[in-house]
């Protein structure tokens, strides 16, 4: 008899199959690239799988609200000389410490004028926000990141601007050259936007403005030559003139409307696959990720028609916390074997919360346990991981934008080591506590952890290219996959349960590569016992010699077994 879960992935691959473009890839015959005794360390080089230059396809971003990250000269504000002074911990660039996350990139959110705190109403696209610091001070830190083999993506807000900027201001004269910058009409049109919002302004002039997320911030208008020629002289201006390797595209899906349609346009599409050749043109390194806040089957379109290279993946990040959230190891593995298989490798940006949303300790209810099986989820499998900044100590926050974007917890000091002034907002309660000074010296923080799985994604060929191949469980709790690369095979066990799981067997279907393998552990202890996967490259009916342990994060790599 085939159990209800075995039916479930039966179906789940005959719809995958019907996915166009997203058939299996094909391995060659398992390599072993040799054998070392228990987790690997430090002084591993990273694996470098792309030789197209795509760097961030196996890159582990970072997210930086610089205002809230390190003041480096006591005013309050985080600034670009305190990100440079922490840039060490982020990334030293020498494999040999152990004080550093791993990570090899860094999202910056807005770094432009504007008049307000978040800076999404920018005011100016060539110059830095002067609560920041200058644009000298912002080149001294690309160079410095650079130096340590990060890179560096900045939030590029183009779908609209500040009211307060000289093309709004110059607009509202109809005898302007800037006229037709933005999108005027005579009378209200009347239609509210996606979520009923309103987005037809009354300017002083009389006449009615496009503004989709708040009167203050009108869009752009996209469709006149002009506006797109602007567009790309600041691009430009940043990747030749400055030195930043990318954007994040803000409201990537609002670009252009088409009437009362305000998402996801045609004309949307189009214009993205005309600005991405203009970028590769200037250099095909450059990379965008968009946020295309919609279903994943209306995300995947921008990078599978060459729009932009990498998209969020919002569905994805929401089940990973519900089901964890809810122990339910079997329905996450349904989805995540989905979704990971829709999205190109390498196109699709994982994460878990960002800015815009409650964070992840919060989301998981104060749970250290839950967190870090969330992060080992989005750590381990296809797609390129975003830890938004104090994820990894477990900030907390909900609600109010702002209460989700407090300063960084660096130690025990007043202010949390933020500012030797006073903030511009208040770090939270818990900080004598959770801070980065207290868990880089406790071997069981959660910042460990982070380390340690960024340490292992960074040395595995499987886990930063290979393809995902779920296994079935007896236990509903416990999540379990493969991951397959040409040279590599990982397995992946979580226990998301609160209860200890016994003589758990575990079989999967396809896609393993043939022949008979013991476990090294990478994450995890040893076990006695060995895998055998027949020439169809299905496990069957293998029982774990150990028992899983609550919360358990295990990773192993196969090792081949010789014959004879």
């Amino acid at each position: 008899m085939i159990s209800v879960q075995h039916k479930r992935f039966v179906i789940l691959f005959i719809i995958l199959a019907l996915i166009n473009a997203c058939s299996l890839p094909q391995t060659s015959p398992f390599e072993s690239i040799g054998e070392v005794d228990g987790p690997l360390e430090r002084s591993t080089p990273t694996v470098t799988i792309y030789e197209d230059g795509e760097w961030w396809k196996t890159a582990v971003f970072y997210q930086i609200f610089v205002r809230s990250f390190y003041d480096s000269d006591g005013d309050g504000i985080g600034d670009f000389r305190g990100l440079t002074e922490k840039l060490d911990y982020l990334n030293d660039g020498n494999p040999e410490t152990d004080s550093d996350l791993g990570v090899t990139a860094l999202w910056l959110m807005p770094i432009h004028p504007s008049p307000s705190y978040h800076g999404y109403d920018v005011t100016d696209y060539y110059n830095v926000n002067p609560d920041y610091g200058t644009l000298d001070d912002f080149r001294e830190f690309i160079e410095a990141a650079h130096q340590r083999g990060m890179k560096v993506i900045i939030d590029l807000v183009i779908n609209h601007t500040s009211t307060q900027h000289p093309w709004f201001q110059q607009s509202l004269d109809f005898q302007s050259p800037y006229d037709n910058y933005y999108i005027w009409q005579d009378e209200n049109p009347g239609y509210g936007g996606p979520d009923g919002q309103k987005v037809w302004h009354r300017a002083a002039n009389g006449k009615y403005y496009y503004a989709l997320f708040w009167d203050q911030m009108p869009d752009l208008n996209l469709k006149n030559p002009a506006v797109t020629e602007e567009i790309y002289k600041i691009v430009r201006f940043w990747l030749e003139d400055v030195g930043v390797d990318g954007f994040r595209l803000d409201a990537a899906k609002h670009l252009i409307e088409e009437e009362s349609q305000q998402e996801n346009t045609t004309l949307t599409h189009e214009w993205l696959a005309e600005f991405r050749a203009y970028y590769k043109s200037l250099n095909p390194q450059t990379m965008t990720v968009g946020e295309v806040w919609s279903n994943s089957f209306e995300a995947v379109r921008y990078v599978r028609n060459a729009e932009l290279d990498m998209v969020f993946n919002f569905d994805l990040a929401r089940s990973i916390l519900s089901n964890i959230n809810n122990r339910n190891g079997a329905s996450l593995s349904n989805t995540l074997t989905f979704e990971t298989r829709l999205f190109p490798i390498g196109s699709m940006g994982i994460f878990l919360t960002n800015h815009d949303q409650d964070r992840v300790m919060s989301v998981l209810m104060n749970d250290e346990g839950k967190a870090r099986l969330a992060a080992a989820v989005y750590l381990t499998s296809p797609g390129v991981p975003f830890i938004y900044y104090g994820e990894e100590i477990g900030l907390t926050g909900v609600g109010d934008h702002r209460n989700i974007r407090t300063p960084m917890h660096w130690s025990s000091a007043r202010m949390a080591g933020f500012t030797s002034g006073t903030p511009w907002l208040f770090p939270k309660a818990d900080y004598t506590e959770k801070n980065v000074q207290n868990q880089l010296t406790s071997p069981d923080s959660i910042l460990r952890f982070y380390i340690n799985l960024i340490k292992i994604r960074g040395q595995s060929e499987a886990l930063q290219s290979g393809q995902l191949y779920p296994l079935s469980s007896t236990s509903s709790s416990i999540l379990t996959y493969a991951r397959v690369s040409q040279n590599e095979q990982v397995l992946i066990m979580l226990n998301l349960s609160d209860q200890p799981q016994d003589k758990v067997t575990f079989r999967s279907l396809e896609g393993l590569n043939p022949g008979k393998y013991r476990l090294q552990p990478l994450l995890g202890y040893e076990v006695a016992g060995n895998v055998s996967i027949d020439q169809s490259g299905a496990l069957s009916d293998f029982e774990f010699p150990a028992t899983i342990r609550a919360g358990d994060v295990l990773i192993y790599r196969l090792i081949q077994i010789p014959e004879g």
